[in-house]
């Protein structure tokens, strides 16, 4: 037993200096070289400042819709809602999101909605959208802010980002970054 209680001792006091103390130095270092210091993606428009890197809530007409969140958008509970799809709850979510986006853009067929605009994320908290998921909510912008149709497909453009490499992932947009784009249209 006493040959035990040694070196159990030296790999606790080893583990907390690596897990408590090293591990966070490090990636605190690593933070200190990322934009903002680590502290989240800090966009300012009007007076208010807002996170880039966090999905936020727009319910107005004039406004590209955001993904739905799982955590109503909450950074402190990131998560997701853990309901399988045959879940009739979830199913019952899902129709009323997909219900909704009908309502709200006329014209739009339920095989174009794509699968972004009716379901969360893993961490409820995705700032972004598909172009697809922009693309067919023009209509509705372009109308209740009586902007060209073009204009607004220009601004897509400009805001959508590339995968990265041009291979990693899918072509984005971030939704905050756009409607304050469309804000600022003159």
């Amino acid at each position: 037993m006493k040959s035990n209680i040694l070196p159990a001792i030296k790999l606790t006091i080893l583990s907390i200096l690596l897990l408590v103390v090293i591990y966070p130095i490090a990636v605190w270092s690593i933070a200190q070289l990322s934009p903002n210091n680590g502290k989240g993606m800090l966009i300012e428009h009007e007076d208010n400042a807002y996170y880039a890197n966090i999905g936020q809530l727009f319910t107005e007409d004039k406004y590209f819709s955001s993904r739905p969140s799982a955590v109503d958008y909450n950074a402190a509970g990131s998560g997701a809602s853990n309901k399988g799809a045959s879940n009739p709850g979830y199913l019952a979510e899902v129709q009323s999101r997909i219900d909704s986006i009908l309502v709200k853009n006329p014209g739009v067929n339920i095989s174009d909605i794509p699968v972004d605009l009716i379901t969360a994320s893993g961490s409820g908290l995705d700032p972004n959208i598909s172009v697809q998921g922009a693309t067919i909510q023009v209509n509705r912008i372009a109308s209740v802010r009586n902007i060209p149709t073009e204009t607004i497909y220009q601004l897509i453009e400009q805001q959508t980002e590339q995968p990265l490499l041009g291979v990693f992932g899918p072509s984005k947009i971030n939704v905050l970054k756009l409607n304050i784009a469309l804000d600022t249209l003159k």
